[in-house]
């Protein structure tokens, strides 16, 4: 490490990184330079003469992997080190200790598609009635069993939970079905690992050996299982250095528990914390706004986040008339500074906080001439033509299989039908074998037309063959599969739009497979690039090397930063999410989800609404988010662009848009998430309820108390419509009503107190 990059760090981040033996916890505040210190840290720990194969660097991104790989490149030249997400990390360890777990080391990595598809093979044969529940609720259930390391042998359903009881029955059929097809899901990859930990002290012991000084990136985003495996590598030598951001914790739903890093200091009391507290990337409104924002939340460890930037624009806060506006309103200024040369389109990002946003604002770019992308890095290989090559791939890898098989044995079209699959079914049950063994022995199947067996032998011969391939580069095997199967005549018989794009994703995964085989020389090598393909995240499909707009949801936008951000649709509804409503922890997750895209901005960031939003096919009128009630004034510029809203209510947005002339905010008691009053430019909950003009007071109706709201009532909701209440519970500020409504949005509960919800006049 040269003395240059030494006298860059700040005294926090040499503290940091000059720390060797003992559990180290570094509480690293959005822009402050987390990266460069963990590979600094890294660089440091080598210099001291630790075997690079002693040390384990976690993420929980490829492209962080890649990051942190390239700059230690940089810093430590010619070392080879274990850096990888945690799922690459157990995929790894998993093929060298595959038998003690009933595996093979070709086993097959199944996505959530194909996880899915295993499901329902496992459902249809048990025969099992699903008329009052789902697969996708069933594999959900599945999944937070594996995350809170319930393996199928242990659950247990709670008493009387109907849900529980064909849970015990389907959870361990499915995972029999798995290992017969030499499988895992992604949840099984953490599962088996932490369980073999666990159970094997020996391993145990070796690996902990093996890793005596393990990093950690993003520790606020590790489940239960991965908490697991940590802490089991670090009994013998408890070097662990964690680095993570409590108020960055945004993945609750797939399993993550903030605990982990919040009590990091009970699991290892002889911790040293380290806070890194500048911020380097964002404006000085712009982080000002964000850590106002995230104040508001309990359950955090507070920083003083501050930052040397200029003070920077005030952050816009706009409201627009409707989505199609706010889109255009976007592009427009866009345009303004790409097409004059100002900018370029890399500077900027649209965030928000579902997929289903983005229509409007790409019909809105591409109306202004502008390039985008739209960041879902699994997008791609979830496409069916992608799925189908990939499919032959692992079958040729893994000859157990059987979803693969399933899904490429008429594709392209055979004449082999439902009727012959389940005969093959049928046979590799017989014979206690997988369906590739049953297509061997297709002639002496009961019941099979002689057309049907002729089909399938000639499939089997196919498979026979290019499995003689498979150690050929991945590409060669690619291109094979593509003209032996008749796959590519297949998808370029037609001129149709679709299948030209279909023909042109297959020729991209061509090029994927090409770039792979250099930077992976030799043969041998599928089963790593098939590997790759399962554990895909969303942001590796981002190339900050392109010039293009950048679409993506806040949950992708962590770990990235722009010039210039947008962040849309801040709306109660959609940020926080309907789900997180009446759920404090939920809400505080939604919470630090604004404040992850609130500091990916660097010099420029605009929140956005619309007074009328298409969703989910219904046009309704929005209430602006609660969180925009905890904004502070000083760093926002109100802007309106709803028609006639000023002359309204005069309580609403200055027509006068200027900085100079921006009307002084309200700002709400500290505490108050509803009720109250809206900053200067946000129309209330009440205001939006109310179909006739309030007379230009300004005054939002009351909402009436709790008790008077009574069963049978009939009620209105700004963003459910009409409804009735069917149920109600709890007195006083906790009483709850239980309301079916009439636009198909199905029953909802609400806390009456803290809720728009009024009597229907």
């Amino acid at each position: 490490m040269t003395a240059h990059l030494w006298q860059s760090l700040t005294a926090a981040q040499r503290e940091a990184v000059e720390h060797v033996d003992g559990p180290l916890l570094i509480l690293a505040g959005p822009g402050s330079g987390k990266t460069r210190v963990v590979t600094h840290r890294v660089a440091y720990l080598l210099r001291q003469g630790i075997a690079s194969r002693n040390i384990l660097a976690l993420t929980f991104t490829n492209k962080a992997a890649d990051e942190m790989r390239g700059r230690l490149t940089q810093l430590a030249p010619g070392q080879q080190l274990w850096i990888g997400t945690f799922h690459r990390f157990c995929a790894r360890l998993l093929r060298q200790y595959a038998p003690y777990v009933g595996l093979s080391e070709n086993f097959t990595i199944y996505d959530t598609s194909d996880s899915e598809r295993c499901l329902k093979a496992t459902l249809a044969a048990a025969e099992r009635d699903l008329s009052w529940t789902t697969p996708e609720r069933l594999a959900r259930a599945i999944s937070q069993c594996k995350n809170q390391l319930i393996s199928a042998d242990d659950y247990r359903p709670p008493t009387g939970n109907p849900l529980g009881a064909i849970l015990q029955e389907v959870y361990p059929a499915y995972q029999r079905r798995l290992l017969a097809s030499n499988a895992v899901d992604f949840d099984d990859l953490l599962l088996h690992v932490a369980r073999l930990l666990r159970t094997s002290d020996e391993l145990r012991a070796l690996l902990d050996e093996r890793f005596r000084y393990i990093l950690v990136d993003e520790y606020q985003d590790t489940n239960l299982a991965q908490y697991a495996i940590v802490r089991a590598l670090s009994v013998d030598h408890p070097n662990l250095a964690v680095t993570g951001d409590p108020d960055q914790s945004i993945y609750g739903w797939r399993g993550a528990n903030l605990s982990n890093i919040l009590e990091f200091e009970r699991d290892y009391p002889d911790v040293r914390v380290v806070r890194l507290e500048q911020n380097y990337r964002s404006t000085g409104h712009i982080l000002h706004v964000a850590d106002v924002l995230i104040r508001h939340n309990a359950r955090r460890k507070p920083k003083a986040l501050f930052t040397d930037n200029p003070r920077g624009a005030p952050v816009r806060l706009t409201a627009y008339d409707t989505q199609q506006r706010e889109a255009e309103g976007i592009a427009a200024e866009i345009a303004a500074e790409v097409h004059p040369g100002r900018r370029r389109p890399r500077d900027y990002a649209v965030f928000y906080r579902v997929n289903a946003l983005s229509r409007s604002l790409e019909h809105a770019l591409r109306d202004q001439g502008l390039p985008y992308q739209i960041v879902n890095g699994v997008e791609f290989y979830q496409r069916r033509e992608i799925k189908d090559v990939l499919s032959y791939l692992r079958l040729l890898n893994n000859p157990r299989d059987d979803v693969a098989l399933e899904r490429i044995i008429n594709t392209p079209p055979r004449g082999i039908g439902r009727t012959t699959l389940l005969r093959l079914r049928q046979q590799a049950q017989a014979q206690g074998g997988s369906l590739r063994d049953a297509c061997g022995t297709c002639q002496a199947i009961a019941g099979l037309s002689r057309r049907a067996a002729k089909a399938v032998g000639q499939f089997a011969r196919l498979i026979d063959r290019l499995e003689q391939l498979a150690a050929q580069p991945v590409r060669e095997i690619i291109q094979q599969v593509l003209d032996l199967s008749g796959y590519r005549q297949y998808l370029g018989h037609s001129d149709a739009a679709e299948d030209v794009e279909r023909l042109a994703n297959v020729e991209e995964l061509l090029t994927a497979a090409e770039e792979f085989d250099r930077q992976h020389p030799g043969e041998g090598q599928l089963e790593e690039f098939l590997e790759q393909a399962s554990l895909v995240n969303d942001t590796d499909a981002w190339e900050d090397e392109r010039d293009k707009v950048t679409l993506m949801t806040l949950h992708a936008a962590k770990g990235l930063e722009f010039p210039v951000v947008y962040i849309i649709a801040v709306e109660q509804g959609l940020l926080p999410h309907e789900l997180s409503r009446h759920e404090n922890d939920r809400l505080e997750e939604e919470r630090r989800l604004l404040f992850v895209g609130i500091t990916r901005a660097q010099q420029s960031l605009q929140l956005s609404m619309a007074q009328y939003r298409d969703f989910r096919g219904q046009h309704n009128r929005t209430v602006p988010s609660e969180f925009l009630l905890e904004l502070p004034p000083e760093s926002l510029h109100v802007v309106n662009l709803q028609p006639g809203t000023a002359a309204q209510r005069p309580e609403t947005f200055d027509q006068d848009q200027s900085d100079t002339n921006r009307p002084a905010p309200v700002r709400p008691p500290r505490g108050a998430r509803r009720g109250g009053r809206a900053p200067a430019g946000v129309t209330t909950a009440a205001h939006l309820l109310a179909d006739e003009p309030d007379g230009g007071s300004g005054t939002p109706p009351q909402a009436p108390p709790p008790d008077q709201f009574s069963e049978g009532m009939a009620v209105l909701h700004p963003t459910y419509g009409p409804g009735k209440i069917v149920a109600l519970s709890g007195d006083r500020e906790r009483r709850r009503a239980t309301v079916r409504f009439a636009n198909g949005s199905g029953q909802r509960t609400f806390v009456l107190s803290q809720s728009p919800l009024r009597p229907a006049r």
